[in-house]
């Protein structure tokens, strides 16, 4: 029983890579479940793609796409031109996909036009803000979606609502959560912490690429200035985005205390994480990671799909205003933050759940 496995960018690998776990050890126990790693190419440079592989011990994959770079569209259309054809060559029992991007929603489609059955892992999840690509890509796949892999309780009343009955619902947890715990003791010091002279607690994260805060220059450039002012001279070390470069090299002038950095790995990155006084982001998946690791985290949106962060975690929503940032981080400093704890599920054990319920979905004699 074949399940192709999709993955297109940096987010997904971290999500996969427990699922193919799971399946192997199910495997040598006897299970005829098998799998097919597809990569669209979405992301397709080394540091973006390559590394992730090599650090998480993903296999190489089965199926290159080979996409490359595009506008939405252009990926959109490549990717299910390309992944149509691999379906027809050689049909899979289950097309299985991840997170939000833009692979995440191609693949969706081109699956199911072709009697694909479709299961979507951390389905359920929501912004509310359309203008966030991902948003369109969740509605997306999840409105063409057989089965239903949820993060939280909160994601499943979101699908219920849209009238998915509860039998094609499973909360099984975050698989991304699974990769961290897997390579907390992995987790290794990057040069940029030798280089610096970086100390645990004394210095600040911060990452961004969400087109409302990065695509204005005048906007960023506010942004970086409150940032630095407010940070107490302490380093603030910036990985910086290929999105996030293109405006960054409009600004003369940062902060004396940034440290731009390359994007780091995956292992080297959360090493600067979970060591530093706080992170500043406007990501999504890093403040599930935050709040496992207890550090504090400052969200640069309005929204999140995933409040879990804010309602039990470290995170808090401070709004694109540059104006709100100084307050937080004065709260920060004078130890006022949330000490946050971990949403239920996030156990690491979320791959295992998962192949369990698809076992039971396409193997219904292994009962």
């Amino acid at each position: 029983m074949l399940i192709d496995i999709v993955a297109g960018a940096r987010p997904n690998f971290m999500k996969i890579a427990p699922i193919i776990r799971a399946l192997k050890q199910r495997q040598e126990a006897g299970s005829t479940l098998s799998y097919r790693l597809v990569h669209t190419g979405q992301h397709y440079d080394v540091s973006m793609s390559g590394a992730f592989f090599e650090q998480l011990g993903l296999p190489h994959p089965d199926v290159n796409l080979e996409v490359g770079g595009g506008t939405q569209a252009e990926q959109t259309g490549g990717i299910m031109a390309r992944y149509e054809a691999l379906l027809m060559e050689s049909p899979s029992a289950l097309c299985m996909v991840v997170g939000d991007v833009t692979s995440t929603m191609a693949c969706a489609i081109t699956a199911q036009k072709l009697g694909v059955p479709v299961a979507h892992v951390e389905a359920g999840i929501r912004s509310g803000d359309w203008s966030m690509p991902e948003e369109i890509n969740r509605m997306v796949t999840d409105s063409i979606t057989n089965w239903f892999f949820t993060t939280s309780e909160w994601a499943g009343s979101n699908l219920r609502k849209a009238g998915i009955g509860e039998e094609r619902i499973f909360w099984v947890g975050n698989t991304m959560i699974d990769t961290l715990l897997t390579n907390l003791a992995r987790l290794s010091p990057p040069q940029v912490w030798d280089d610096q002279n970086l100390r645990k607690g004394e210095y600040f994260v911060i990452t961004m690429h969400r087109p409302a805060n990065v695509d204005s220059s005048g906007r960023f450039t506010e942004t970086l200035r409150s940032i630095g002012q407010h940070t107490r001279g302490l380093p603030v070390v910036f990985p910086v985005h290929p999105r996030t470069a293109k405006t960054l090299r409009e600004i003369i002038d940062l902060p004396d205390n940034f440290i731009l950095a390359e994007p780091q790995p995956y292992l080297q990155f959360n090493y600067l994480v979970r060591n530093a006084k706080a992170v500043i982001t406007d990501s999504g998946g890093i403040t599930e990671e935050t709040t496992v690791m207890g550090v504090p985290c400052l969200t640069l949106r309005d929204t999140t799909e995933r409040p879990e962060t804010v309602d039990l975690g470290t995170n808090e929503l401070i709004g694109t205003n540059p104006e709100a940032i100084g307050p937080a981080l004065s709260r920060l400093f004078a130890g006022e933050w949330k000490k946050g704890s971990i949403p239920p599920l996030w156990d690491g054990k979320t791959g295992e759940r998962i192949v369990q319920e698809l076992e039971k979905l396409l193997l219904p004699n292994s009962r």
